[in-house]
């Protein structure tokens, strides 16, 4: 089955880029985008702003769209994520719901972090990195 599925690109004042250690399968442990599922009759903007919060404490203006990945799920479904790019509009950092640890990171600390698979292969051809 395929689920649909939303992340966030946020960066601050300083172009260090959001993310958040999995606490839950698929990838506990591992560092990633906040997002989550779309649920029935949501829009991407609304999950996003939604799981943004609830993973991270931070309120977020959704932007365009950077691009889409399918990635493999729980019991053989396919995660379809739409990642979006935002802005933080208030709230405070600190990881909540199925996040175990939320932080801002720099491109050097970035690239030193046990990733999602494909995390910064995909950030990086999109384009959307700063540098």
């Amino acid at each position: 089955m395929r689920v649909n599925c939303v992340g966030a690109i946020v960066f601050d004042a300083s172009r260090r880029l959001l993310v958040i250690r999995r606490g839950r399968p698929p990838g506990a442990g591992l560092w990633s985008l906040p997002g989550g599922r779309v649920e029935p009759g949501e829009t991407d903007a609304a999950a996003l702003t939604r799981e943004v919060m609830e993973e991270t404490g931070l309120r977020v203006s959704v932007g365009e769209l950077a691009g889409t990945v399918d990635r493999p799920g729980l019991g053989g479904d396919t995660y379809v994520i739409r990642d979006y790019l935002a802005t933080v509009t208030g709230g405070s950092l600190a990881a909540g719901d199925d996040a175990a640890d939320a932080r801002w990171c720099a491109h050097e600390e970035l690239v030193r972090l046990p990733l999602t698979d494909g995390l910064l292969e995909t950030l990086t051809r999109w384009r959307v990195l700063p540098g």
